[in-house]
């Protein structure tokens, strides 16, 4: 029998001031068998850091047609594509394709993705976002990971503060691209 997903909750008091955006985010996440922690942290983050009206986690698995955060406007059309990990050049070509803004949260070695994707024929490649979350900032989140956590975050100059129990961990979210600036 197959194992199913596991859902965590997260309550998450949001604070970006790079972007003037403060709610308060009740999320629940499901969590696939062959998901490590770090993605599922690094989907959070990144709901998070692209929160904005509009903004939704796919069903993951269920949907591979489907980004794993997709933003919509009233109408239903699609604002921004939002990959999580290492996707393929021919997805973030689709991805490409179907939105204006395409992003890419990682947790993997940033350098690494950008060398592997460089090369390869990505529609507006120039455009393509790439986030790496700082994997200090990660390491110490999976390490206190519950199926509920309640959390608030604060973002500053790309930079993220974590408090959970009275205890703050902090990490920077750093932006590549594949065109030379």
């Amino acid at each position: 029998m197959a194992q199913g997903a596991t859902i965590y909750g997260f309550e998450i008091q949001l604070s970006d001031v790079d972007r003037g955006v403060y709610e308060s985010l009740s999320l629940r996440v499901a969590r696939q068998p062959s998901e490590t922690a770090e993605y599922l942290l690094t989907r959070v983050l990144a709901y998070c850091l692209e929160y904005a009206e509009g903004i939704e986690m796919s069903r993951g698995l269920a949907e591979p047609d489907e980004p794993a955060i997709a933003v919509r406007d009233l109408t239903g059309a699609r604002l921004a594509w939002i990959e999580i990990g290492a996707p393929d050049a021919a997805r973030l070509h689709k991805a490409s394709k179907a939105a204006p803004r395409v992003a890419v949260y990682t947790h993997k070695d940033p350098q690494q993705l950008v060398q592997k994707l460089a090369s390869e024929r990505i529609h507006r490649a120039e455009a393509l976002e790439i986030h790496a979350v700082d994997r200090a900032l990660l390491a110490s989140l999976v390490e206190v990971l519950e199926r509920r956590m309640v959390l608030e975050l604060t973002v500053t100059d790309r930079n993220l503060y974590l408090t959970l129990d009275g205890t703050t961990l902090s990490g920077v979210v750093e932006r590549f691209s594949l065109t030379p600036v």
